[in-house]
């Protein structure tokens, strides 16, 4: 079966389509046929002016038009499609929605950040953890950052905070926003074992790019810091020229960094691992699991 999953964030909108495979002993593989990305940037927008303006509305119906014939392309059977904190915010979301709906056919639901996190949970990204350690999964948008900690197997902690990079950039992010996050990791993770750092989102992806690991391993605290400072003292032109980042990636990348090296910080974490797995990979698995329950 063909599935594609719609995520439209604060920074950019995603396509994703998967074909899902399942054996007869119940084995199943999700094998990526496309990801498009298109940086809709909303929460420019919504973040500064509480609403969308008719120049980004115009952009992102192109962009849906465009996705909903793709999906037509490749015989996609069922779509999920979703928006993030940008939509949560704008005063004209509903709206947005209804005409998108309107022109394409497509439903896009508007998800709290706690659903957000649930979805991003549904990876599985437990599945494969050492019980010798806890770890804390970090996905950073531009708009919120969600967090999920699993010690002993088990998940404690899953919730959405409104910090983000687009909101950083905006200098919309006051010292009682950073002051409730580090307050609630530091409580979270203590008395657990030792925190490992799962890390998603486009951002941290490009910056295990640059640092030319290997799929599998891991990225020090340090190393992120590293990768702060030296980013940090360049302008965006510069870190576009420097490390071939677009324009839409250049100028969000170091906030992102801010956020994730915070989180690592007081979770007491040295080290994240980068499996390139997003909210829009959480939705498919959500949409896989729905269709098997009402069959």
């Amino acid at each position: 079966m063909i599935l594609a999953a719609i995520d439209i964030g604060s920074n950019a909108a995603r396509l994703l389509i998967k074909e899902v495979t399942e054996t007869p002993g119940g084995k199943l593989s999700f094998n990526k046929l496309n990801l498009v990305r298109v940086p809709l940037r909303l929460g420019f927008d919504v973040f500064e002016n509480k609403a969308i303006s008719e120049d980004k509305f115009n952009m992102f119906l192109n962009s849906m038009i465009s996705f909903k014939y793709l999906t037509r392309a490749y015989a996609v059977q069922k779509i999920k499609a979703c928006a993030t904190s940008a939509m949560r915010d704008a005063i004209n979301g509903r709206s947005v929605i209804e005409k998108i709906y309107e022109h394409t056919g497509i439903q896009i639901e508007i998800i709290s950040g706690d659903m957000e996190a649930n979805f991003v949970f549904e990876n599985h990204v437990a599945e494969n953890m050492n019980a010798d350690h806890s770890y804390m999964y970090i996905d950073v948008g531009g708009g919120s950052t969600e967090i999920s900690f699993f010690s002993n197997g088990l998940l404690i902690f899953n919730k959405s905070f409104n910090i983000g990079t687009i909101r950083l950039l905006k200098g919309q992010l006051t010292e009682s926003d950073w002051d409730v996050l580090k307050n609630t990791i530091k409580a979270v993770t203590k008395g657990h074992k030792e925190v490992i750092a799962i890390g998603s989102g486009g951002n941290i992806n490009k910056v295990f790019s640059l640092s030319k690991k290997k799929d599998g391993k891991s990225l020090s605290l340090d190393l992120l810091k590293d990768y702060y400072k030296e980013l940090a003292a360049n302008s965006i032109e510069a870190r576009m020229e420097k490390y071939n980042l677009r324009r839409d990636r250049a100028d969000v990348i170091v906030p992102a960094l801010q956020i994730y090296i915070q989180v690592m910080r007081c979770a007491n974490a040295n080290e994240i691992f980068v499996p390139r797995i997003g909210l829009a990979d959480g939705l498919i698995q959500h949409l896989w699991a729905e269709i098997k329950n009402k069959s």
